[in-house]
């Protein structure tokens, strides 16, 4: 799949940063749990209360007397709406605080593996640098040989017109 193999310090790399995003998703996944509970709950008390409500409003003499019911009924759920509200910004608050603690507490273990790969790639870069210099050298002395030779008919008719008259 790869060229090359994968390296350590690559791999302790992305095993740093699973590990980040694996503590992160669970985070994640807990936070959803807890809404879902919340939900949950607000829905059955809203059920038991509608069918309560019902059931007075039913058995209610006279439709003014429904009508009262049915208003009295209307400020608890206005005080309920602002309740789940406020647990639903408290979830949220916890659930940025701890994604704040997960990712500082990976903080080091990944900054100290990035390090580790970026000296990685300016080492190996280096390496290959030299090498395609040193390559580049082997062609150009190949190259420039024959014409350096001095047994070259050609370097001794330019030496010789070189060379003052006497």
């Amino acid at each position: 799949m790869f060229s090359q193999p994968v390296t350590p310090a690559v791999r302790a790399h992305m095993e740093a940063q699973f590990s980040l995003f694996s503590d992160m998703s669970q985070r994640l996944f807990d936070t959803a749990q807890k809404i879902n509970e919340l939900n949950i709950q607000v829905a059955q008390t809203v059920m038991e209360e509608s069918i309560n409500g019902a059931q007075q409003i039913l058995v209610a003499r006279d439709p003014y007397e429904a009508l009262s019911i049915a208003t009295s009924q209307a400020q608890p759920t206005a005080e309920k709406v602002r309740a789940y509200q406020q647990h639903l910004s408290s979830i949220a608050a916890g659930t940025q605080v701890e994604l704040a603690k997960t990712a500082e507490s990976h903080l080091s273990e990944t900054t100290r593996t990035a390090t580790a790969v970026a000296d990685e790639v300016a080492r190996r870069a280096s390496e290959e640098t030299q090498k395609t210099t040193e390559r580049q050298r082997a062609a150009m002395e190949k190259l420039t040989r024959p014409i350096n030779k001095p047994g070259d008919s050609a370097s001794q008719a330019a030496r010789k017109t070189a060379q003052p008259t006497q």
